[in-house]
C-alpha cells in the first residue's frame, strides 16, 4: 500500500488536521553497525545499544541490554534522547516498523543500524501520538512497502520517511494520547484479570489431577469395599496387574519365548493409597516406535496417512494437515494406529511439551505414525484414559521429565524410556470413577478457558478500535476537530 492509498483508506481528516510525512516532521537516522571498522586513531568507548529485540510494538523490552564499542563521534551523533521514536527496520513482515518512544531509560544509549530513530523537529508534537499511529494504521503501510528477501523483510530510510501521518494540532495530540492511555489502562487491568483467571485455572487443573492420582478425588475402591462389606469381592490394583500379565502371557504370539516384563523399582516411587499398586507401563501394554521418513518412501506403491508431532497435543488431535508416506506391507501391522492407542510425543524443544499425549480416536483409517510419536497399546481396553490422566498429572509428569532428561540439556523420550515409566495402578472400577470425575471438572475448566480466550480476543479488538478512532478524530467527543 502506497502513502496515497493509505490516505484514501482513512476517513477524511477532521478540521484542523493535516497530512504530513514522517520526514517532514522529524529527522530520521540509522544506527551503529555492529562490527564496523573504525579508524586506527579513533578512541572507542563501550556503551549500551538497542537491538531489534529491545524495540517491541508499543513498548521497550530492556531486560537484556548489550554493549558495543563506539567512537566518541558516533556516540555524540547516535545517542538517544528522551522523545526519540524508534522503528524497527527488518524481521518478519508483520513486524516491520514496530517500535516505541525512548523515554531516557538509560543515561547513555545508542541504537543499532536495524533500528531507525525519528527525532521530532517541533518540540510541541507528541512522539507517542506518532508511535501509536505507526503501530496501528501505519502497520499496513510498512507491511506493503517492505522489501522481501529469502527469509526477512525490511524497510529503508526512504520508505520510513514517506510514512503518511494524519497530524492534529499539538494540543489535540496531547488530549488524544491521554485518552488512548486512559482507555488502554482500563484494558490492561482487564487483561491482567484474565491472566490471573488463566493462572488460577491452570493451578486448579493441576490440583485436580494431583488429587485424582493420590486417591483423594473420589472414594477409593478399598474404602467402598470396607463400607459395603465386600472385601473379598473387589479386584485390587495388584490383582488387576496380575490378571493383565496373565492375559499377556496367554495371548503372546511374537517371535521367540515370551519374556515377562520386569516390575518397577518401588524403593524410590513413594507410597500409594490402599488397593493401588505400582506397575511399569510396559507391563500394562506394548510400546511401539514409528516409521522414519526418508526419500525412498516416496516411491513405494502403498501410501498411507501418517501422524506427526504436529498432529498430537495434550488431549487433542489436530488432524487438519495430514501427510501421506510410503509404507512396506511388512511394516503395516506394527505401524497402524488403532482406536484407544495412546500416542506420546517423543521430543520437543520445550521441557513442558515433552511427552504430550492424546488417545487415538480412529478419525482416519488406515493411519500410521512416524518415529517421533511413540504408540502404547494397552492390554485393558478402558485403561488408556487412566494412564493419560496419570502421566499428565504433576505426579506422573515428574517421572516423564526425569526419564526424558539428558546430560546435554535436551529432553527426549524413547520406546524403552516410555516402557519404563512407573504407573500408579488403582482398581479398574476406581479408575473409571476417577476419570469420570476428572473429565467433569476439567470440562468446566475448558469452558472457562474458552471464555477467557474469547474475552482476551475482545480486548485486542477493542484496542484496535480505540486506535482507529484516535486517528480519525472520533476517539472522544470533546475533541472537536
Amino acid at each position: 500500500m502506497s502513502g496515497e492509498q493509505l490516505i484514501q483508506d482513512l476517513a477524511s481528516l477532521p478540521k484542523g488536521w493535516r497530512w504530513v510525512t514522517l520526514r517532514e516532521i522529524s529527522n530520521i537516522a540509522g544506527g551503529v553497525t555492529k562490527g564496523q571498522k573504525n579508524r586506527p586513531t579513533e578512541i572507542l568507548r563501550r556503551v549500551p545499544y538497542l537491538r531489534v529485540a529491545n524495540v517491541q510494538r508499543g513498548y521497550l523490552d530492556l531486560t537484556e541490554i548489550k554493549e558495543i564499542d563506539v567512537s566518541e563521534t558516533a556516540i555524540t551523533s547516535l545517542s538517544l534522547r528522551a522523545g526519540d521514536i524508534l522503528f524497527n527496520e527488518g524481521g518478519d513482515r508483520d513486524k516491520l516498523g514496530r517500535g516505541w518512544v525512548w523515554n531516557g531509560e538509560l543515561q547513555e544509549c545508542v541504537h543499532q543500524n536495524h533500528v531507525f530513530r525519528a527525532r521530532l523537529t517541533n518540540s510541541l508534537d507528541n512522539p507517542k501520538f506518532i508511535s501509536y499511529y505507526g503501530n496501528s494504521a501505519g502497520q499496513k503501510y510498512f507491511f506493503d512497502q517492505g522489501k522481501q528477501t529469502t527469509n526477512l523483510a525490511s524497510i529503508n530510510i526512504t520508505k520510513l520517511g514517506s510514512l503518511p501521518i494524519p497530524l492534529p494540532t499539538p494540543d489535540q495530540q496531547q488530549r488524544i494520547v491521554a485518552e488512548i492511555e486512559k482507555q488502554f489502562t482500563r484494558l490492561d487491568a482487564g487483561v491482567n484479570a484474565l491472566l490471573r483467571v488463566t493462572a488460577n485455572l491452570k493451578r486448579y487443573r493441576a490440583a485436580t489431577l494431583k488429587a485424582a492420582c493420590e486417591g483423594r478425588l473420589v472414594p477409593t475402591e478399598a474404602e467402598l469395599a470396607r463400607v459395603e462389606n465386600r472385601n473379598a469381592n473387589f479386584e485390587s490394583g495388584e490383582a488387576l496387574l496380575a490378571r493383565i500379565l496373565t492375559e499377556r502371557r496367554k495371548s503372546w504370539n511374537g517371535r521367540g519365548l515370551y519374556k515377562e516384563p520386569s516390575a518397577p523399582d518401588t524403593s524410590t516411587v513413594g507410597s500409594l493409597p490402599d488397593g493401588w499398586t505400582w506397575a511399569r507401563l510396559e507391563q500394562l501394554g506394548t510400546t511401539f516406535g514409528g516409521l522414519t521418513k526418508n526419500p525412498k518412501r516416496a516411491n513405494l506403491p502403498k501410501q498411507l496417512p501418517y501422524l506427526r508431532v504436529a498432529n498430537v497435543y495434550a488431549n487433542e488431535l489436530r488432524l487438519k494437515e495430514i501427510e501421506c508416506i510410503g509404507v512396506e506391507d511388512s511394516e503395516i501391522e506394527k505401524l497402524l494406529v488403532r482406536v484407544g492407542d495412546l500416542l506420546i510425543v517423543e521430543g520437543n524443544g520445550s521441557k513442558d511439551q515433552i511427552g504430550r499425549m492424546a488417545i487415538w480416536d480412529g478419525s482416519i483409517d488406515p493411519c500410521v505414525h512416524q518415529n517421533h510419536i511413540i504408540k502404547v497399546r494397552l492390554t485393558e481396553r478402558w485403561m488408556p484414559k487412566w494412564i493419560s490422566t496419570w502421566l499428565q498429572s504433576p505426579n506422573g509428569r515428574q517421572f516423564v521429565e526425569l526419564v526424558a532428561s539428558s546430560t546435554s540439556g535436551l529432553y527426549t523420550l524413547s520406546v524403552n524410556k516410555v516402557g519404563n515409566l512407573p504407573i500408579a495402578l488403582p482398581p479398574l472400577a476406581e479408575q473409571k470413577r476417577i476419570v469420570a470425575e476428572v473429565e467433569r471438572r476439567l470440562s468446566v475448566v475448558e469452558e472457562l478457558e474458552a471464555l477467557v480466550a474469547a474475552n482476551h480476543q475482545r480486548t485486542i479488538r477493542l484496542r484496535q478500535t480505540i486506535l482507529q478512532k484516535a486517528f480519525t478524530g472520533c476517539l472522544i467527543e470533546q475533541v472537536k476537530l
